[in-house]
């Protein structure tokens, strides 16, 4: 899904007050995310994604009613339309200043206190996007190295499956990064809230032992998070099994990016052969 064709869902999905053409594109992966007035209205890449929407707006609902910071639903209900999930949200004041590692494990700290909702939530399936990420990529990656992370992936999904947690396993934000954090007049305000799962609370704090490794996080930043936290996940036993398969859903997620965009594809062969090399001090960039 490119731009133009998130703009044309966007358009007949009818929730913006103005013209489709008028909205500001802020991001555009999974979902593309458009910004009109004082809404926000994502538009997801295909069909499959609309129960993820739907518990989206459910975990909002939810965090409301605990009184967690985090961004709220303007329609409860995401439409699809033209065989997209379209979700409409309200949008947050502009940022005083950026996300901090201490901001998200503030954040953290609240949801990995909740009970479970009254709904159900799914386990963090990491692993479950790789095989439509890499039919995504088609004919654009090389077929041995799509078959390479295949085969790392049921590696440590079988390994994840054994583990034995340090935390209570409960509720997880699922991509616990900073920039899923908005810092508005009133503080941190948890955003993207699409990866809610139920299962262990290690995941939400590898992600940043990741940073850390791979994309060039300061190590005092990353003390900064551990010290607000109250606990440093590289300490458990299980952290390389859970890093191991967040390393493999990276280079698949890319992947999805790689017909038509070099960038992508160089990025995507630089993260594979750095895990056939079993380097992991080889920087990761942002993409």
């Amino acid at each position: 899904m490119d731009e133009a064709r998130a703009r044309d869902v966007l358009a007949a999905a009818g929730v913006l007050p103005g013209p489709a053409r008028d909205a500001r594109l802020l991001a555009l992966g999974e979902n593309a995310v458009f910004a009109a007035g004082d809404l926000v209205v994502k538009v997801g890449r295909d069909a499959e994604l609309l129960a993820r929407a739907e518990r989206e707006l459910a975990v909002a609902g939810w965090l409301a009613g605990t009184g967690v910071p985090a961004v709220r639903a303007a329609e409860p209900k995401p439409l699809l339309v033209d065989g997209h999930p379209v979700t409409v949200w309200h949008r947050l004041p502009d940022p005083v200043r950026p996300a901090g590692p201490r901001d998200l494990a503030g954040l953290l700290r609240r949801v990995h206190a909740l009970p479970s909702p009254p709904f159900g939530l799914p386990p963090r399936d990491l692993l479950g996007g790789v095989e439509r990420w890499l039919r995504l990529a088609g004919d654009a990656v090389d077929p041995e190295d799509a078959a390479y992370l295949r085969a790392r992936r049921d590696g440590f999904a079988a390994q994840a499956a054994a583990l034995t947690p340090h935390l209570t396993p409960g509720p997880v934000h699922g991509d616990a990064l900073p920039r899923n954090v908005h810092v508005g007049p009133d503080g941190p305000v948890l955003v993207d809230l699409e990866t809610f799962s139920a299962d262990l609370r290690e995941h939400d704090l590898v992600v940043m032992a990741l940073s850390r490794d791979r994309y060039g996080l300061p190590a005092e930043a990353y003390d900064s998070f551990t010290e607000a936290y109250g606990w440093d996940v590289r300490e458990w036993e299980g952290c390389a099994v859970l890093r191991g398969a967040r390393e493999t859903a990276s280079c698949a997620w890319v992947a999805q990016h790689a017909p038509g965009n070099p960038k992508a594809l160089a990025e995507f062969e630089r993260r594979v052969a750095s895990l056939r090399d079993g380097d992991a001090t080889v920087r990761w960039y942002p993409f």
